[in-house]
Formats: C-alpha cells, structure tokens, sequence
C-alpha cells in the first residue's frame, strides 16, 4: 500500500513508521467539504463501508452548522444501524503508577514528587476486584505505569488473579490491559494470561508535539511506541485499541492520525483496531500542555461523529473523563463502550471516603456517578446495558470478529446478549426500582424481534437467568 510519492513515499510494513505529518497536513489543505461531497460521503458511510482519509478530512472541515447537524445525524443513524440501542460498561482497575516516563501532562510522570506512589498487593488487588464484583463489574481494564517492576510476568501475574477472584455471583470475565508497549515476548506472555484487548494510545500522532510532552524515559521513543500494536499482533494478539490524547495538538490531525493508524493495521495484518479512545486532557498534578490545542466542547462532539462515521464497526470508548451530559450526548451518535462507577486513585474502590486528590491520581475525572446510576439513567434513554464478552471468548475477534461485523451479524448477537447480562445485573445488583424499569425495557426489546427460532431461544435463557443460571450467551 503505497501512498503518493508527491507528498511521501511509503510503505506499510510491520514494526516500520507508517505516520508521515507531511501526507495528513496535505490531505486535510486539500479537504474543500461541498454540500453535495459531504451527502455522498455520509451515504458511503450510511452502506457501512470505511470512510478513507480523504473522505474524512471533509467531513472534519466541514463546518457551516447545517453539514454539522447532518453529520451528527448520519451518525446517529449508522449507531443505530450497526450496534443497536446497547451500551457496553467496564471499568477502570488502576494495579500501579509507579513510571519512568516524564510526560508533560500526566500526574504519574516521574518528575511529579507530589505524586503518591502505590503498587497494588496481591491481596489489595483482590480486595479491589471483589468490590467491583459487588457493583456487578463483569468487565475491567488493569492500568500501569511504565516501570521495570511491571514485567510481562508480573502483568500476567495480575491478570490471572482477577480472573481467580469470585465473590457471591460476581466474576470477571474480561480482563483488558492498558500498560507501556512490549517486545514480541513480552506480548506472548500476557497473551498467555488470557487478556483480551491490549490498549495503547500513542498520545498524539505529530512527532513535533510528540517530542516535545515526552521528555524523559522509554515514551521519549515514537516509533518504538507507534510500533507497539504491531508487535502485538507479531505475538498473536488480534485485539488492539488505539487512541490519542485530545489537547496535545490539532484535533483535526489527530482524527487522521487515528485513520491513518486503522490504514496502517488493516494493511498489514488484515484487521483494524477493535477500539478507539479520544480522551480529552484534564486537570492533574503539576502538569503542562499549551492551553491552544484544548478541543472544545461543540468540537469534541463533532469528533466523536465524524470518527463513527469513518470506522462504521469499530468500538468507541468514552470515559468518566467527560462529564456526564458530554457524555449522554455522545452515546446517541457515536460512542459504543463506556465505563461506569469509576474510581482511578490507588485502592478507590475499597476506600469508599476517600475523595478526588490530584496527588493520588493521573488526571481528573468529571463523571463520578455509580454504576448503578450510570445503568438506570441508560435504562430510562432505553439504552440496553451490556456486559457481554461471547465474541471474545467464542473465538469472534481479529479477523473472524469482522465476518461477523461486517454483514451485521454483530448487532444480532450483541443485542441478545446484552439483554442476558442485564438482566443477571437486574437479578443480582438492581436497586430502587432498576429492575422492573429493567424489565420493561428487555420486554420492549423482544418485542421489536422478529418470532423465530432464535428469539424463542433467547426467551428461553432470559427464564433461565429469573431461576439462577448464570453467564449464558449466543
């Protein structure tokens, strides 16, 4: 896959750079969004085919508030289309923050002596993990620093404890990591552990910036972590997330950046990203960025749909960094994962007084609500909560997840999925009203079926679930 050799020649090819600043600075000069280019573009989209970079540099210059509104629109639609009214939660499980790395803008930089180091113990982590299991967490991320004490031995370590950890009816059933970028082996070793998808931002896709917020330990190395998701699947893991942290630099360059890095996987290793995360920058301990590039709200929301717009079947994850009403917005056009409940101090979940402290934390987070408001306010927008992890543990990831997105086979099974973990959420977690509001929403969904054999059977498990069975799936 050869690009232009009037802008930069180069090829995609595992474990080499693949980001050319001077070819994304081209592509979006030369984006001039008509009325009519724009239309076609969100029909293409519309037959869920991937928008290419070109086509997304329009939508992302495209800014009279009627192209905005019909982008937003179009959107909406696709979500609907492809994901359905279901919602995916996880959590956040934060194992330690001690890092080498001095980067400008994080709380856990080395330089930051304020910083209150922690690494979790043995039995710190399964104290932590039984809490989130008393939430009816069923899905969570382990967060690290980057430091020599966080091995691929030690992370595999750590993965295979929460996996070990039952309390009452609660379990965990995927564990993801989002942890400093590996060698080949050290990805097998965590592979081994059974993680699922291992998560990376390259923070921001502009070396220039790169180099300048990155001033001390491994990060400093671009292409060492621009790499990163490439020795992944070199080690056979097939489930990656990317993602760039939004205030570093020109949004609109990082949104290419981002499809440039979905280009470069699908190129290579016939599979994109699983997921894409775009936080925003926020406050932390004695950090600095160069308060320009921060993205405004009407901005940040105009991101999130041009991004559903251009990866039709790639996840969208949003975070408690938001707050709840960005949040809320963003659920009806683009985003599919989100988390709840989230607490990201050292030992948050057990210590239940602690309150928010810059000096105990990597960055500020603006939606505190529980998991259990989080659900029940999905519930009242006839959002289906999800915890589902069958695709991940039949086997439909990597390339075989895309024979089933693809044709639309993924909504089939997502959404009678999702009602099956609800509904043991509504049976072993649900408070003040949830579960018959619950209920009511899992009828209206069955209704909207069509009467087959499939539906029949999915009823058939929803009866299961009311008589205590558990962890049933299609």
């Amino acid at each position: 896959m050869i690009y232009d050799p009037q802008v930069y020649t180069i090829e995609d090819r595992a474990m080499l750079p693949f980001i050319s600043e001077k070819e994304i600075e081209k592509t979006l000069k030369g984006a001039q969004p008509t009325r009519e280019l724009v239309h076609e573009i969100i029909a293409k989209s519309l037959n869920k085919k991937r928008l290419t970079m070109e086509e997304t540099a329009v939508l992302v210059n495209a800014t009279d508030p009627e192209l905005v509104e019909e982008i937003k629109a179009g959107a909406r639609k696709l979500k609907e289309q492809v994901y359905g009214k279901r919602i995916v939660l996880f959590a956040p499980l934060y194992v330690g923050n001690l890092c080498v790395n001095n980067c400008e803008y994080c709380g856990f930089r080395a330089s930051n002596k304020s910083q209150k180091r922690t690494t979790l113990t043995h039995r710190e982590l399964i104290s932590e993990v039984e809490m989130l299991e008393d939430m009816g967490q069923k899905r969570l991320i382990l967060v690290y620093g980057e430091h020599p004490k966080y091995t691929p031995e030690f992370i595999a370590d750590t993965v295979q404890t929460v996996y070990k950890v039952k309390k009452g009816k609660g379990e965990i059933r995927r564990v993801n990591i989002n942890a400093a970028p590996l060698d080949i082996q050290g990805f097998k070793t965590v592979l081994d552990a059974g993680i699922g998808t291992y998560q990376v931002f390259q923070e921001t896709y502009h070396r220039g910036a790169y180099s300048i917020y990155h001033t001390g330990g491994v990060k400093r190395d671009y292409d060492w972590r621009i790499s990163a998701l490439d020795r992944a699947q070199e080690a056979g893991i097939d489930d990656v997330g990317i993602g760039a942290l939004f205030g570093l630099y020109d949004w609109r360059f990082e949104v290419l950046g981002l499809i440039r890095h979905v280009n470069h996987l699908e190129a290579v290793y016939n599979v994109g990203p699983h997921t894409i995360s775009f936080p925003r920058l926020q406050k932390a301990s004695n950090v600095k960025y160069d308060q320009k590039w921060i993205v405004s709200d009407a901005d940040f929301t105009r991101m999130v749909a041009i991004l559903r717009l251009a990866v039709p079947y790639t996840g969208l994850i949003l975070t408690a960094r938001e707050p709840a009403a960005i949040r809320d917005e963003v659920l009806q056009f683009g985003v599919s994962q989100i988390d709840g409940g989230t607490k990201i101090e050292m030992k948050g979940y057990t210590e239940k007084d602690q309150h928010q402290d810059l000096d105990a934390e990597q960055f500020q987070i603006s939606d505190n609500r529980s998991l259990a408001e989080v659900i029940e306010e999905l519930i009242e927008n006839d959002y289906l909560p999800s915890f589902c992890t069958a695709c991940y543990r039949t086997g439909r990831t990597g390339e075989h997840f895309m024979e089933f997105s693809v044709p639309g086979f993924i909504k089939r099974y997502c959404t009678p999925n999702a009602m099956l973990t609800m509904a043991e959420y509504l049976e072993d977690y649900a408070q003040n009203g949830t579960k018959e509001k619950g209920y009511q929403l899992i009828q209206k969904n069955l209704a909207e079926m069509e009467q087959d054999h499939f539906k029949t059977k999915l009823e058939e498990r929803l009866e299961l679930v009311k008589k205590g069975e558990r962890d049933l799936y299609f």
